[in-house]
């Protein structure tokens, strides 16, 4: 009876220890499910000794996170962040256009659309005779695209390890790199599932770590666009974002590493006015390619053309030769940026042309950007960052957004190339420069 009974509590305990492995295993399984996104590995070795000395940097992008948003519907964990390091009340003034790829790759490239050669999130290069789209697989990962020096591809050439949960060019070889650690472009990985990745990452072992990580978010862009920048739908969508950055923050500290994290977004969100101005009712456009608002004329005649056509046909819009444009839009000098160029004078929607004949028509979207932030300042970006790199409670005047570049580069420590920003105008909020105790 008593060797009966042993003999089923062995089982028992067996049984039980069998039952834990198994719940173990699979926690661990669904765990590693749970954070398992398909991260591509580009092998360039360990961390330098010397990278490994080195702070981090978390660059946030939340795109269309207009400048008045946390003071408009409330971002407690913005401002909070702002409060501990140092933001822009007033705004990051966006380059022209006020676009979502020519500002992401001017932010990491510290170049002006026209230099690093995205004018456009959709464009026509004359030479190559073909046309890049942000939603073609094909252009968005051929480096021959694009010019300048990547932030991740100037760590990687310094012997720094990078990352990118989604940017603008990190899916292409640059400058001779890719991130050691890069993702497709997928806007249906869920936002946690990102900042889990990002943790991933910043618990590899010292060797492997990357020091340089890109986390985007598409949000309030998507809500702005559809439903206006006033919606109740766009601030549901602030508060959703200032809550993720929220969770990555305490997520960041909670690793206990020299972590600089800084937010920033591309652009702002206007109310659109009116309908469609469709600029092939108001010139003859024949022989002309086109992209969105940008026009291609293939000879000079038709250019001198479309140009006198459309220079007093609409209050809207102003229209320039390329080389005219004035100087402080830079915009006037890469032939990706057509010629004549029109420039709008307000919220408006300006398309070349129509859909096809038999295609029915959409109304604009409620909400659009890629206007001049200096007409209209609802196109200014946001700007917010803390860590042991930054002085807390700073403030700093409106500036262009391609003065991140030089002073991301300072935080890492890297070599920075010459670029269109000054690290002088941003030097203020860093540690190692500040000579003052007052903003």
């Amino acid at each position: 009876m008593r060797i009966s009974s042993l003999r089923k509590l062995s089982v028992y305990f067996l049984a039980l220890t069998l039952g834990l492995g198994i719940v173990s295993t699979l926690q661990a399984q669904q765990t590693a499910t749970a954070s398992a996104l398909p991260v591509i590995h580009v092998d360039h070795g360990p961390n330098s000794p010397e990278a490994q000395r080195k702070h981090y940097l978390v660059l946030v992008s939340l795109d269309g996170f207009r400048w008045d948003y946390p003071t408009k519907f409330g971002a407690p964990h913005l401002l909070a962040l702002g409060k501990q390091g140092a933001w822009a009340p007033n705004g990051m003034i966006p380059s022209y256009p006020s676009l979502t790829f020519p500002n992401h790759f001017t932010i990491v490239t510290g170049l002006y659309p026209e230099h690093h050669g995205l004018v456009a999130n959709n464009f026509f290069d004359e030479t190559k005779q073909a046309r890049y789209d942000l939603s073609d697989p094909q252009a968005v990962t051929d480096g021959s695209w694009y010019t300048g020096t990547p932030l991740w591809s100037l760590a990687e050439s310094q012997g720094m390890r990078t990352a990118c949960l989604f940017w603008p060019g990190s899916e292409a070889k640059i400058a001779g790199f890719l991130p050691t650690y890069y993702l497709r472009y997928d806007y249906k990985i869920d936002p946690a599932a990102r900042i889990d990745q990002v943790i991933a990452w910043l618990r590899l072992p010292a060797e492997d770590r990357p020091h340089f990580i890109t986390l985007y978010f598409s949000s309030p862009d998507h809500e702005g666009h559809q439903f206006g920048p006033d919606a109740p739908q766009t601030r549901a969508a602030v508060a959703r974002v200032d809550g993720l950055v929220g969770k990555l923050k305490a997520a960041l500290d909670a690793t206990g590493l020299p972590i600089d994290l800084v937010v920033v977004s591309d652009h702002g969100m206007a109310k659109v006015e009116g309908g469609w101005i469709t600029l092939d009712q108001l010139a003859d456009l024949t022989g002309f390619e086109s992209a969105g608002p940008l026009l291609y004329g293939k000879t000079e005649e038709d250019r001198v053309r479309v140009y006198n056509q459309l220079k007093k046909a609409s209050g809207a819009f102003v229209v320039y030769r390329r080389k005219d444009v004035p100087a402080g839009l830079n915009y006037n000098q890469n032939p990706r940026e057509g010629d004549p160029v029109v420039i709008a004078t307000g919220p408006y929607a300006i398309r070349a042309h129509g859909p096809a004949a038999g295609t029915p028509d959409q109304a604009p979207n409620a909400g659009m950007h890629g206007f001049d932030s200096h007409k209209l300042p609802e196109m200014k970006a946001s700007f917010f960052a803390a860590g042991p790199d930054i002085v807390p409670g700073k403030t700093v005047a409106p500036f262009e957004n391609v003065n991140l570049y030089p002073f991301f580069a300072h935080m890492l420590g890297l070599t920075s190339p010459k670029t269109d920003g000054d690290l002088n105008v941003l030097s203020g909020i860093l540690h190692d420069n500040d000579n003052s105790d007052t903003k």
